[in-house]
């Protein structure tokens, strides 16, 4: 599934293509996504110029004259900016249609992606409403960290996963992070100090940051907007290497699952 580091990797490469430029139409070939496409998105958006391009979480956010589009990648989803005459394949469930003679194109296997309109702020929205500071936010530190986990027993991997503590740290970063913090998936969020709290915060913002400089990860489903593939793969220290040497000390990193979530460390390096 896109993390946070793909999905911003991907708002970089559209925002160029759609800030200024209006929608001159939408091409729906299938409405039947995670929710389905609103029967009237043509008619509301269909005209509206594009004032920005951002992110929340994992979602992306178009703001338009009249209202906000909200796109979310699902499990295998994608964004293409390509030339309008460019064919649309089996996957190929909208288009958006610019008046620079390109097209935004989403496709999705899966079917687990979402295109969504709202005349609101979409902070109100109710997907997004609820959900946490962002990790590269100075608001994201450890003090804030450190108080929303008191209560909770969950390990500190399932609590970086979640979205009322902090939004967008996906599987791949919270093991990465979690390694680069030195502090084992397992701990229990609750017994974290402070300490381990601000190390954590700060591994958490490098990891993302690396991940994005290298424009995500490629795998199974990713590419960029312009099809390139993401490299931070290749710099992964535990993320599925269980059996393989801890590139740190050489002890062989290992595999458990935790909330259903493939989850790997070393045993040497995390405690």
């Amino acid at each position: 599934m896109p993390e946070l580091p793909e999905v911003e990797t991907t708002l970089r490469g559209l925002e160029p293509h759609l800030t200024s430029q209006r929608i001159d139409r939408i091409v729906v070939r299938n409405r039947r996504l995670r929710w389905p496409i609103p029967d009237d998105l043509e008619k509301r958006a269909t005209g509206s110029i594009i004032h920005n391009v951002s992110r929340r979480g994992k979602y992306l956010l178009i703001q338009c004259a009249c209202g906000w589009l909200i796109l979310h990648l699902g499990m295998s989803g994608r964004l293409r900016v390509l030339a309008q005459a460019t064919p649309p394949a089996k996957h190929d469930h909208f288009d958006l249609v610019l008046s620079s003679g390109m097209l935004v194109r989403f496709t999705d296997p899966r079917r687990f992606g979402a295109l969504l309109w709202t005349s609101e702020h979409p902070s109100q929205h109710a997907l997004l409403r609820n959900l946490a500071p962002e990790p590269l936010d100075a608001s994201f530190d450890a003090s804030w960290l450190h108080a929303r986990t008191r209560s909770r027993s969950i390990s500190i991997k399932l609590a970086l996963m979640n979205s009322a503590i902090v939004t967008g740290v996906g599987n791949i970063y919270a093991n990465e992070a979690l390694f680069r913090a030195g502090i084992n998936p397992r701990t229990k969020a609750g017994r974290m100090s402070l300490q381990r709290c601000e190390k954590l915060v700060l591994a958490v913002k490098a990891t993302l940051l690396d991940a994005i400089n290298a424009g995500g990860s490629s795998l199974r489903d990713f590419l960029g907007t312009d099809g390139s593939p993401g490299y931070f793969q290749q710099q992964y220290m535990v993320y599925a290497r269980q059996g393989e040497p801890c590139r740190n000390c050489g002890a062989p990193i290992r595999g458990l699952r935790m909330g259903q979530r493939s989850t790997f460390y070393c045993a040497r390096c995390q405690h």
